[in-house]
């Protein structure tokens, strides 16, 4: 099925990256950026003006890339998640679980990722059809609380997003997630239109977590 084809690229980029940006042009340079450093999971917000002529763009410039995943982040209602998925998106991400808009990325076979923090939470996203959540703040929850949630939904998949870096990878894989989310950590000299920068980071990210994959 397409909706587990997009997932399963999707985990296999190992994380996925939060793009923001003041404009369209800034949103565009800072996904490129991040792919030429070999992260290949984008989440473009629509925070991002216009951002779906941005995933439209994105999605045509990168379509022929099969390692390389570009979905919707920020969406809180299904109309934008319909917005998003006819612009190109191969996923969509969530501040917080929204059911109707699990209802629009089921019809459309289009992963659907919530950000949960309580096993209430999760239990509803998982009744609901959702495949992967999201944990955000990662700082507030904590590498524990992955491993204590797996002990409820031992099949549990799962993204921790906000306070994921460089130095704590490895503990977030050990204690069980499935890919992780970065932000800032990876994006921060976007700001200042240091893109070259950007590509560093992103290199010294896939470099560990090419050396976390093949340890586990």
């Amino acid at each position: 099925m397409q909706k587990y084809d997009y997932l399963n690229r999707l985990i296999k980029t190992n994380c996925v990256v939060v793009v923001r940006g003041n404009d369209a042009a800034e949103a565009v340079k800072t996904v490129d950026a991040v792919i030429a450093g070999g992260i290949t999971g984008i989440e473009l917000t629509f925070t991002v003006p216009h951002a779906d002529r941005v995933l439209d763009q994105l999605s045509e410039k990168y379509g022929d890339r099969a390692d390389v995943l570009i979905g919707a982040g920020t969406v809180l209602d299904p109309a934008t998640a319909r917005l998003a998925i006819i612009a190109g998106a191969k996923f969509i991400v969530s501040p917080s679980f929204n059911a109707d808009v699990a209802k629009i990325c089921n019809l459309y076979a289009i992963p659907y990722t919530p950000r949960c923090l309580t096993p209430t939470e999760i239990q509803t996203a998982l009744e609901a059809g959702v495949d992967l959540v999201k944990i955000f703040p990662g700082s507030v929850a904590g590498p524990a609380m992955i491993k204590a949630l797996h002990g409820p939904f031992p099949q549990l998949a799962v993204m921790p997003t906000g306070g994921v870096s460089l130095n704590n990878l490895e503990t977030w894989f050990d204690a069980g997630v499935t890919l992780v989310g970065a932000g800032n950590n990876l994006t921060a000299a976007a700001k200042t239109g240091d893109y070259a920068g950007v590509t560093a980071t992103a290199k010294k990210y896939r470099a560990k977590l090419d050396a976390i994959m093949v340890s586990k």
